[in-house]
């Protein structure tokens, strides 16, 4: 353990602790939140700009039908979901300040050369492998962010990088409308130079993210030692990491403790409904736009404006969730926006207005409830093994609805009103309101429960390696 780590925040004087707090979480926010935004960003526009190039005539170009489109999404997401689990739980042994940005330089790579296919068999196996340079991005950000803010501080942060997902599907739109007028420049045409332009942005960043991307709050170069000590102790005091650091080496039997967990197991659902409804308006919401009679540009201009209104929902929503500590209460908010938005579009079947604007509900709703599932997921999971393995699955789940999400909006369910995906979202919205609700009263009857243990047990009576069911473990609500 690093002997700065030893030190315990009560050797701090009061003065000095309450200066420290008003510095060490803007200098994060400074440092590290930007760069997991970015990563976040990057990874989000070179998964889903395939449907942006889809609207710029990709599918045309190929010559690929509609159930081929399908299979490459679905090829993406094979080899992303086996390397949610292994990747996160390597990530603190390998160092997340090297594993990440090579993450980052990889896929970069692979994304700009979807732009150089010329057959389905090029994009198929594009796809397939940027799957696997991705896979382990999404829960390695989740796990390495909520290893430097403490429990309650966590959700903004969350919500601030996952909030870029819904800006990427504002300004693919944006940026595919005036990259799509660059046709015939070096032979390609606009769709390739969608996907070659933003990885090769991807590639830069990656490369840049090497040298400033931090291992952890105990090594950050931007901290003084005793703003190192501060925010350590303050993590430790929050039980987002353990006192002891051989409480987060690895065994088996957390990745089981993880799994076997109530709580993981009803977030797991939650997300699996969530990654179905983000993934599927993430990939669809060109085209489904476009199905409503808008054409060209003026299609990926108007997919902008319900994502606009996704980022404000996930930033304000954090801060209401991290002040009142309110993870379920968000998650089912946001489900409920969700139900009223695919009501509408369901129910609108005639009306090409209505349905556009019940956009402005289920993208919302969507992309803001994310955060908040995956906050609730970390909070509620220690020690450092345990964490990792929770959110790998959440993780797994979420991506597991995305293959969902592409055949329910691909193959089985026709363009223009989907209907019968329609029908499975509004159920799955509903899901999210229920399994949700069954989770806060579970966490809220296992509260009362540590709650009175406290008044008979002491903490030095109980094993080390309890972890989130220790009776001094709060779960969050």
């Amino acid at each position: 353990m690093d002997a700065l780590e030893k030190h315990d925040q009560d050797d701090l004087p009061e003065q000095d602790c309450a200066s420290l707090e008003g510095v060490v979480w803007k200098k994060l926010d400074r440092w590290v939140l930007p760069m997991c935004t970015a990563l976040y960003f990057c990874a989000f526009f070179d998964r889903s700009n395939i449907g942006n190039a889809r609207v710029a005539g990709m599918q045309t170009a190929l010559n690929i039908s509609n159930y081929q489109y399908t299979v490459a999404l679905t090829v993406t997401y094979v080899p992303y979901i086996a390397m949610d689990l292994p990747s996160n739980l390597i990530l603190k042994r390998v160092g997340p300040h090297l594993m990440l940005p090579a993450m980052a330089t990889l896929w970069g790579i692979v994304a700009t050369m979807q732009g150089l296919v010329t057959s389905y068999a090029g994009l198929l196996l594009c796809r397939f492998f940027l799957g696997l340079a991705e896979g382990g991005l999404f829960p390695g950000l989740a796990l390495y962010v909520s290893s430097f803010y403490p429990r309650e501080k966590l959700q903004i942060r969350i919500a601030t990088y996952f909030a870029s997902a819904s800006l990427t599907g504002a300004f693919s739109g944006l940026l595919a409308a005036a990259i799509t007028d660059m046709g015939g420049i070096g032979g390609k045409p606009g769709w390739a130079w969608i996907f070659i332009l933003e990885g090769l942005f991807t590639i830069v960043f990656g490369i840049f993210s090497f040298f400033l991307l931090p291992r952890s709050p105990g090594t950050a170069h931007f901290l003084s030692s005793e703003e190192r000590h501060y925010v350590v102790s303050k993590i430790k005091c929050s039980r987002a990491i353990s006192d002891d650091d051989r409480n987060d080496d690895f065994v088996w039997m957390e990745v089981l403790r993880a799994i076997r967990s109530p709580q993981v197991l009803m977030l797991c659902v939650v997300t699996f409904f969530g990654g179905t409804l983000l993934f599927g308006l993430a990939f669809f919401e060109p085209t489904i736009v476009a199905g409503l009679g808008y054409t060209g540009n003026r299609a990926q201009l108007m997919s902008v404006p319900p994502f606009v209104l996704a980022f404000l929902a996930s930033i304000i929503s954090a801060f209401v969730s991290d002040r009142y500590s309110c993870r379920g209460l968000t998650a089912i908010f946001f489900a409920i926006w969700c139900i009223i938005g695919f009501s509408m579009f369901y129910a609108a079947s005639t009306s090409p207005h209505v349905q556009y604007a019940s956009l402005f509900f289920s993208v919302p709703g969507a992309y803001a409830g994310a955060p908040a599932a995956i906050t609730w997921m970390a909070n509620n999971s220690a020690p450092h093994i345990r964490r990792a393995s929770s959110i790998a699955f959440a993780f797994v789940a979420s991506n597991s609805g995305g293959i969902l999400a592409t055949w329910l909006l691909g193959s089985l369910s026709p363009a223009p009103n989907y209907t019968a995906a329609t029908i499975t979202f509004i159920a799955m919205a509903i899901g999210q309101v229920v399994v949700s609700s069954l989770n806060l009263f579970y966490l809220s009857r296992k509260n009362h429960a540590k709650a009175e243990a406290r008044l008979s047990v002491t903490k030095h009576d109980e094993r080390q390696d309890l972890g989130d069911r220790s009776a001094w473990f709060v779960y969050s609500l």
